[in-house]
């Protein structure tokens, strides 16, 4: 019960709030079924606005709490499309604050006033959130920025959040086996990862930086320049940046923009952030979005980036492309590896790849669509897929979505098939990477040393053994041994001619 869990004294004001705002938004129910409290929770189906009170909930919580819907809301293969709309609308706009509050904090980084600092600054708030306000100024060179402020006392708030959903986390998936599937513990060490990047706004600041030299070689896009100098845990100051947000075409086209040129742009970004740098932005909505004479786009709000393994990297592009050219059979063996915590039926996975590939196998590749089909069959399933995934489909469902909306009939696989190409020369030439390369070199040198006795006993093995009319396991394992020893040596000798 939410009343009699054990959590430290200076977290049971905190605890005692939660436990009122759920009541008063009539969660008793959805509580009961995480068992969190008494109450029935057999009803054969949810009240329909049990997601709407749910979200409101959480935004009457706050910062941390809405933090968690938005990741749920990026797991659609756990929640049916009605909580994931719902979760969907979560923000975190706030109340704005008078600047006299902020300025201690502000003079405290800058070691002086103000008034000195910047040439210009704009006391009167630019934008709100829930855990920072935004003020316009001019440095004293000139340069137009905007000034990032964390709300005084919000890390306190949100680290004392943190510990009571850790605990609660144990409890639900000790308890409850419904939620247990939802790995409730997983979902809040991601709800951890990300509060606590983005309470450090040097993160942020350190997320442009890679960003921009990630993308350095494509000059139609822009990430904003940190001004180090002015920056602190709670303070960001970077350049703004004046453009349109890419939510009409119209008014893209008003400004001398091109919606076409935006919406290719737009693709070969999010291919390229998400397969080539396994780096990027983890929410691309209009609100974060630019578009820039030129037909340039600028990325703002860094503080949620979600990174990508080469190995993730490579399943990804093997399920876009296996989908893609119909073959079923390779979007099932991805499908399984993803799912592999949930032990799924390799026969029901094949049969969910195979209805994907039979809807969304040729034609345009709609990502919005293709997710529609694709998150129930994993709920219908039982497939849960690891939370870095989630992340990357809802980063690629955003961005598609803003793309179809200034281009109507945007075609995805067609920006795919352009950068195809370079996807996979990324890949080899990551492969081939000289460190890579030493190590692999090495690993050979340890085989040759053994290379003359395992040479022999496979020789012998050959001899002793009858060969049978169908290749045994063993035997076929043996001409594997053999390739690979042999490999192995023609590997060392052309090491050995470099030198």
């Amino acid at each position: 019960m939410l009343k009699t869990i054990m959590v430290a004294t200076r977290d049971r004001a905190r605890l005692a709030e939660i436990t009122s705002v759920a009541t008063r938004f009539g969660l008793d129910m959805l509580l009961a079924r995480l068992g969190l409290a008494k109450g029935d929770d057999s009803a054969a189906a949810d009240p329909p606005d049990l997601p709407r009170r749910t979200r409101q909930a959480m935004e009457a919580l706050g910062p941390t709490y809405v933090k968690l819907g938005q990741i749920l809301a990026t797991r659609q293969d756990l929640l049916p499309e009605a909580w994931i709309a719902e979760f969907g609308k979560l923000h975190s706009d706030a109340p704005t604050l008078p600047f006299d509050q902020l300025r201690p904090r502000l003079e405290a980084v800058f070691g002086e006033p103000v008034e000195t600092a910047f040439a210009r600054f704009d006391t009167a708030p630019l934008a709100a959130a829930s855990m920072a306000q935004v003020h316009r100024a001019t440095l004293t060179d000139g340069q137009e920025v905007v000034v990032k402020i964390r709300r005084p006392g919000i890390r306190k708030a949100m680290e004392a959040d943190l510990r009571l959903i850790t605990h609660l986390a144990g409890v639900v998936e000790a308890s409850s086996r419904e939620a247990r599937r939802f790995q409730p513990q997983a979902l809040v060490q991601q709800l951890l990862d990300t509060v606590l990047e983005e309470l450090d706004f040097t993160q942020e600041g350190r997320n442009a930086d890679r960003l921009r030299e990630d993308l350095a070689d494509n000059p139609a896009v822009v990430i904003p320049a940190i001004h180090w100098t002015y920056c602190a845990e709670t303070v960001l100051v970077m350049d703004y940046i004046d453009g349109v947000p890419p939510r009409d075409g119209d008014a893209l086209r008003a400004a001398g923009i091109d919606p076409a040129a935006i919406a290719d742009l737009g693709a070969a970004l999010v291919l390229d952030m998400v397969l080539v740098h396994g780096r990027f932005h983890g929410d691309p909505h209009p609100g974060n979005l630019l578009c820039l004479p030129g037909d340039r786009l600028a990325l703002l709000d860094l503080g949620l980036i979600g990174h990508v393994s080469a190995r993730r990297r490579q399943e990804f592009l093997s399920f876009i492309l296996s989908l893609r050219s119909g073959d079923a059979r390779t979007l099932a063996d991805t499908l399984l590896v993803w799912s592999k915590a949930s032990a799924p039926d390799p026969g029901q996975v094949l049969d969910a790849a195979e209805q994907l590939v039979a809807r969304h196998g040729s034609g345009p590749l709609v990502l919005t669509r293709m997710v529609a089909d694709f998150f129930p069959l994993l709920r219908k399933e039982g497939l849960v897929l690891p939370p870095d995934l989630a992340l990357i489909f809802k980063a690629l469902i955003t961005m598609d979505g803003v793309l179809g909306a200034i281009q109507p009939g945007f075609d995805l696989s067609q920006a795919l098939q352009k950068a195809r190409g370079r996807l996979v020369m990324n890949q080899v030439a990551a492969a081939h990477a000289p460190e890579k390369t030493v190590a692999l070199l090495l690993e050979l040198s340890r085989i040759a040393d053994d290379a003359p006795r395992l040479l022999r006993a496979l020789t012998r093995r050959l001899e002793a053994d009858a060969t049978p009319a169908t290749p045994s396991p063993s035997d076929q394992g043996s001409k594997w041994i053999a390739a690979a020893i042999l490999a192995a040596g023609t590997l060392i000798a052309a090491a050995h001619n470099w030198g």
